[in-house]
């Protein structure tokens, strides 16, 4: 049911904007990717000369086997912002900010506790774009991300046994960028 959403808010996005020549834009990060296969999209569109509004998506379903035992790092999110392009939108320095949701389960890559919940929080991050031709970017870029965690932490993922669980604070890193984007 989630994952419809996701799919129509991410298909509603491409058809509202395709309209705007060099206005639009659609990323992946290359390094979502090599965690676990995790695939994201991100759409943004150019309001003003500076300005930007972003919308992403990532989604992790795998587990993978390892003697007997799995691990993971599966994930849904969604987020949604703005970017503060100093020189001129989709090129140079940019600062970014937003409402992140996260679903998750990950755990069983040191031990076999397995962890998951929901996070919602804000993030910030900066980088920087590199113009490759008149159509392709080139993005690098990090931030952090921090908000409200409501978790259950498992001994194992398929024994059930719950080891702890609540509600807590966090801040962790958020996406370590190495986007490529096409420009419409």
């Amino acid at each position: 049911m989630k994952s419809k959403a996701i799919l129509s808010a991410a298909a509603g996005l491409l058809l509202c904007a395709v309209a705007s020549a060099q206005n639009f834009a659609l990323a992946t990060n290359v390094l979502d990717y090599v965690n676990l296969g995790t695939l994201n999209l991100e759409a943004s569109y150019g309001i003003a000369r500076q300005w930007t509004l972003n919308a992403g998506v990532k989604y992790n379903p795998f587990t993978y086997e390892k003697s007997g035992s799995g691990f993971a790092d599966r994930q849904r999110s969604l987020d949604a912002g703005a970017r503060f392009w100093p020189w001129h939108i989709y090129s140079g320095w940019w600062l970014s900010g937003k409402l992140k949701w996260q679903e998750y389960s990950k755990g069983g890559f040191s031990s076999r506790q397995f962890t998951e919940g929901d996070r919602l929080g804000g993030a910030l991050a900066a980088g920087y774009t590199f113009m490759l031709n008149t159509h392709l970017n080139l993005d690098i870029g990090c931030g952090l991300w921090g908000g409200y965690d409501k978790y259950i932490a498992y001994e194992c993922q398929k024994c059930g046994r719950v080891l702890d669980g609540g509600e807590k604070l966090f801040v962790l890193p958020n996406d370590i960028l190495l986007t490529i984007s096409y420009i419409f």
